[in-house]
């Protein structure tokens, strides 16, 4: 069993290059102790390395040992825990064996049906993250890669944000206001990632987006939104603005293939264009080149009002009212 496992493991290394400790695990279908018990022996034999993820010292990056001595060390070990195996396994008869066979075909469809429960459960009690409000005065939010976002203003009073997940989790900090959800740039399987943000309405939130991913959509009426910046972009971006408190800057880069902006009805805007090939539908009128400015009808710059900054290439960019 443990020679099949190591060889897991190591091939899985061979394709990949690198991955962190819980991708592998994931990956394994084994929990993050028992891949943990699997990559000491790996390493005391000088198979695989492991080491700090210099951008996140709190990922563990898991290598391949290659070359010649490695690669006998590779096949000296599996020899060796496969003659161990054979050596365990001869003190048995054929019915014994049989027995055996039974009893382990059993115990792993019983304890597949625990995992699912246990799955099951998870994603109401393990993936759904909060914070109180406290004293807090303002709140920050920033996410980076998550392929499928959705923000919205929460009704509750008394925490600071909730956070739901699908697929793998991302990893989340919370300091002093500052709500920081992070997933890994490159995902070694292409899992969609997904997650809804609700943000307390009590205080003014800053909110920064890095790399968007598929589909960003901010559904924040309601909220005191004291700025926005979505850097990366995403394939599909849609925005659903609040009223504003004072001036609001609103900055997109990288930009999407498709933009939608929508403030509510009165409100005004000042919007700069910068990119080539791109498209703006600014209040129902279309609009091209590469360096415009913009502003509403009657535009009132003592009043509130949302500064917004598009800087993206080969996008349609619509920005429309209520």
């Amino acid at each position: 069993m443990a020679a099949d496992t190591d060889m897991q493991v190591m091939d899985i290394l061979d394709l990949a290059g690198e991955v962190s400790a819980g991708q592998l695990a994931d990956l394994m279908g084994m929990t993050t102790g028992a891949t943990a018990r699997i990559l000491n022996r790996l390493e005391e034999a000088g198979l695989v390395r492991r080491e700090r993820d210099p951008n996140d010292g709190r990922r563990v990056i898991v290598r391949l040992e290659k070359g010649k001595d490695e690669m006998h060390k590779v096949h000296s070990t599996l020899t060796s825990l496969e003659k161990t195996w054979e050596e365990a396994v001869s003190r048995y008869d054929e019915e014994q064996l049989a027995f055996l066979l039974e009893f382990l075909q059993r115990s792993n469809v019983l304890s597949r049906k625990e995992l699912v429960k246990l799955q099951e459960v998870s994603p109401d009690e393990g993936k759904i993250f909060s914070a109180p409000l406290g004293d807090l005065a303002h709140g920050r939010l920033v996410v980076s890669s998550c392929t499928q976002l959705t923000l919205r203003a929460s009704e509750g009073r008394v925490e600071l944000y909730q956070a739901r997940f699908e697929g793998s989790l991302p990893n989340v900090a919370v300091k002093d206001g500052v709500v920081t959800i992070r997933y890994p740039r490159l995902d070694l399987i292409g899992v969609q990632h997904q997650a809804v943000v609700m943000l307390s309405r009590i205080i003014p939130w800053q909110i920064v987006i890095q790399s968007g991913g598929t589909a960003v959509t901010a559904e924040l009426g309601g909220l005191d939104l004291a700025s926005l910046e979505i850097k990366g972009g995403g394939s599909q971006i849609h925005l659903e603005l609040p009223m504003p408190s004072g001036v609001i800057p609103i900055k997109i880069s990288g930009g999407g293939s498709e933009i939608l902006i929508r403030r509510p009805a009165g409100v005004a805007v000042q919007a700069h264009f910068k990119g080539w090939g791109s498209a703006c539908i600014f209040d129902d009128q279309t609009h091209r080149g590469n360096n415009l400015w913009l502003r509403s009808s009657g535009f009132d710059p003592t009043a509130p009002y949302y500064n917004i900054e598009v800087a993206s290439s080969g996008s349609v960019t619509t920005i429309t009212s209520d």
